[in-house]
C-alpha cells in the first residue's frame, strides 16, 4: 500500500428534514451569500426551506443572493460572485446545488482573496492550503453525483477559451454538507441517470488500475459499484423509494470523498479527456465519462486487463478460463450498464461535428505538456487521439 495521508473535516448531515439544521450550522454574526444555479431550487422547495431555516438567525439584510451559477460553472460568471463578496464584505458562503454550484463557491471562496488574475487559479492549478485566506463555505446537495459536497476539489469553465479546468486544496472543504436524499425527488431522470454514471466512474477511475495490495480500498470500491449497479436503474424510476434515494446519495458521495483513493494508484485520463467534449460540445458530464471510459480501457487493455479481470470476476461475477476473456467480458458488461443508464456510448451519437475532436483534444494537451496520463503515466497523446477516435 502506497503511504497516504487522510484529511477530511467536512460536518456531512445526512438525512431526511436535515435542512432545518442549518441556523445551528451557518456561523452566526456574519453576512452570508447564498449561491445557487437555476429555478430548480424553488419548484422542489429547497429555497424556501434553507430561507426558513436560517430566519431565526439572520436579518434579512444580512443574507445576500447570487443565482444562475451553471451547469459546467463559468469562470466569468463566478467572479461576477467574487465581486459581490468583496463589495458587500460576505463573510461565509452556502452553496445550494448539486456538483457544479458547490464546485463554483469554492473557486469564489479562493478567488476572493487570491492576489493576481484569477484565472491563473485554474490554468497553473493553484493548491489552497491555508483556511485563512479563502472564504468559509457550506453546501445543501441538491443533486447527488460529483461528490463534491465532501471533498476539496472542483471543475469551472473558462468560457472564452473553451477550457475545463480543475482547482482544489484543503482549504477548500467545505465547513459543513446538508444531504436530503429527499431532494432527488423532484429531479430529472437524465439528471439522475448523469449521477448515477457520474459516481460509476468516479470509482473506476481510482479503482480500475493494475493489481495491488491495498485490499480494504478495493473491497469498499467494489463495495460501490456492485450498490451503483444494483440501485442504479431502479432509483432513475422510483427516485421517491427513500431506500433507494439514501443509498445512491451516499454512494455518489463515497465515491470521491477521498476515502478509496487512499494508498492506491489512480488514472482520471477519463475525465480529462472528457472535460474537453464538455468545454468543446456541451455534452454532460457523466455522457463524456461514458463516450470515453470504455474505450480508454479497450486502447489500454493490456495494462488494464488484470485489473479490469478483477472487476469482472468480483462486481460481475464472471467466471472464465483466461484473465483476458473475463476482461473482455467485463468491459461488454460495462457498456451494458452504461447503456441501461441511458447513457449514448459514441461521440458521434452525442455531437454531428466531431471529425476534428481528435486533433483538437491531442493538440491542447501537447500545449499544456500533458504527455503522459493515466496510472502508469503510459496513455500519450498518441493514445489518446486513439481513445477519442474510437468513440467515432
Amino acid at each position: 500500500m502506497n503511504n497516504f495521508e487522510l484529511y477530511n473535516p467536512v460536518n456531512y448531515v445526512f438525512g431526511k428534514g436535515q435542512i432545518e439544521k442549518l441556523k445551528d450550522l451557518v456561523p452566526a454574526n456574519t453576512k452570508i451569500l447564498l449561491a445557487y444555479g437555476g429555478g430548480s431550487i424553488f419548484k422542489n422547495g429547497v429555497y424556501d426551506q434553507v430561507k426558513k431555516a436560517l430566519s431565526s438567525q439572520f436579518e434579512s439584510n444580512n443574507i445576500v443572493e447570487f443565482g444562475g451559477i451553471e451547469p459546467n460553472p463559468r469562470y466569468e460568471t463566478l467572479m461576477k460572485a467574487v465581486k459581490v463578496i468583496r463589495k458587500e464584505k460576505i463573510g461565509f458562503i452556502l452553496a445550494i446545488g448539486g456538483g457544479s454550484v458547490i464546485d463554483g463557491v469554492k473557486f469564489i471562496s479562493g478567488a476572493v482573496n487570491y492576489e493576481g488574475d484569477a484565472a491563473e487559479i485554474l490554468r497553473k492549478r493553484i493548491l489552497f492550503k491555508d483556511v485563512s485566506q479563502v472564504i468559509p463555505f457550506g453546501t445543501v446537495l441538491t443533486l447527488p453525483a460529483t461528490g463534491s459536497e465532501m471533498n476539496s476539489g472542483a471543475v469551472v469553465t473558462i468560457e472564452e477559451t473553451q477550457e475545463k479546468l480543475t482547482l482544489g486544496g484543503s482549504a477548500l472543504f467545505p465547513v459543513f454538507s446538508v444531504v436530503d436524499p429527499t431532494v432527488i425527488t423532484s429531479l430529472p431522470k437524465r439528471q439522475l441517470q448523469n449521477g448515477v454514471v457520474d459516481a460509476f466512474t468516479h470509482v473506476m477511475e481510482q479503482y480500475l488500475t493494475y493489481p495491488h495490495d491495498a485490499m480494504l480500498q478495493d473491497r469498499i470500491a467494489e463495495g460501490i459499484l456492485q450498490t451503483l449497479i444494483e440501485i442504479g436503474p431502479n432509483v432513475v424510476e422510483n427516485p421517491s423509494d427513500y431506500k433507494l434515494a439514501s443509498n445512491f446519495v451516499w454512494s455518489a458521495t463515497m465515491a470521491l470523498n477521498g476515502l478509496i483513493q487512499k494508498g492506491v494508484p489512480s488514472d482520471w485520463a477519463t475525465h480529462m479527456i472528457g472535460h474537453e467534449l464538455t468545454a468543446l460540445y456541451e455534452i454532460d458530464h457523466a455522457r463524456t465519462l461514458a463516450i470515453i471510459g470504455p474505450n480508454l480501457y479497450k486502447v489500454m487493455f493490456d495494462t488494464k486487463k488484470d485489473k479490469l479481470a478483477q472487476y469482472g470476476k468480483r462486481v460481475w461475477n464472471i467466471s472464465g478460463d483466461s484473465t483476458e476473456a473475463i476482461a473482455e467480458k467485463a468491459l461488454e458488461k460495462t457498456v451494458d450498464f452504461l447503456h441501461k443508464m441511458g447513457m449514448k456510448t459514441k461521440l458521434s451519437e452525442n455531437t454531428e461535428n466531431y471529425e476534428k475532436t481528435a486533433d483538437f483534444i491531442v493538440n491542447r494537451f501537447e500545449e499544456r505538456g500533458w504527455k503522459a496520463l493515466g496510472e502508469k503515466q503510459n496513455i500519450t497523446p498518441e493514445k489518446v487521439r486513439e481513445i477519442v477516435e474510437m468513440s467515432y
